[in-house]
């Protein structure tokens, strides 16, 4: 059985979702695994989020669903208890990391500073998120984040596309890339689930290329 660690690494990419209606999950889900990338994180800040991530977790249990944009631990449990197989913060909240740590849930809070990495890894934490990507400095001020915290790996999210995700994969510091490009919202609103499952299979073809 593989981490959820090591599943995120072979994806390379996760789709960051934001769904505004329950009767979009499951159309989405069947896309995403048809193009070959089952996983989300689905951004908990809509009132669709916890039933989606549910509708979602039980008709594809082998997919690695989390729970995005987590402000607080009320939030946490309801995701968990919807199916959510990880937590994801968009900053640093010692609230939101402890809570999920002392639950063995695994949780991936946003850092973009030494000081962040440094509490992180205080708690034995080996992965967190880099948010927003592109806005926060990019791929240098990742490289230059990871030089002192060697067992650090980083998940970037924000600003990601085809354009750029060749800069991040190839650094080896980098567990994988979270982007939206392949699940617009528009793309998701119109029901363009099939654009949807053709722009995930060529994420992954083009992840693949990058780590080859």
């Amino acid at each position: 059985m593989k981490t959820i660690e090591e599943r995120f690494y072979d994806y390379a990419v996760v789709p960051v979702v934001v769904l505004e209606d329950t009767k979009d999950a499951l159309p989405l889900a069947e896309a995403l695994i048809e193009g070959g990338l089952p996983c989300a994180e689905v951004t908990f800040r809509t009132e669709a989020a916890e039933e989606s991530i549910r509708l979602m977790s039980e008709k594809y249990p082998e997919m690695l669903i989390g729970a995005g944009t987590v402000l607080t631990t009320e939030q946490i449990d309801r995701a968990v208890a919807a199916g959510a197989k990880f937590i994801v913060s968009p900053g640093f909240d010692p609230e939101i990391v402890d809570y999920c740590l002392e639950r063995n849930i695994p949780v991936f809070p946003g850092c973009i500073t030494p000081s962040e990495v440094a509490q992180a890894a205080k708690r034995g934490m080996k992965v967190v998120k880099f948010f927003p990507a592109e806005q926060a400095g990019g791929i240098s001020r990742i490289k230059a984040m990871a030089a002192p915290y060697t067992m650090m790996k980083f998940m970037p999210t924000g600003g990601i596309g085809v354009d750029n995700l060749k800069n991040y994969l190839t650094f080896d510091k980098i567990l994988c890339c979270g982007g939206s490009w392949m699940v617009k919202g528009d793309f998701i609103k119109n029901g363009e689930f099939d654009k949807i499952c053709q722009l995930t299979k060529e994420a992954v073809e083009l992840a693949a290329s990058i780590r080859k």
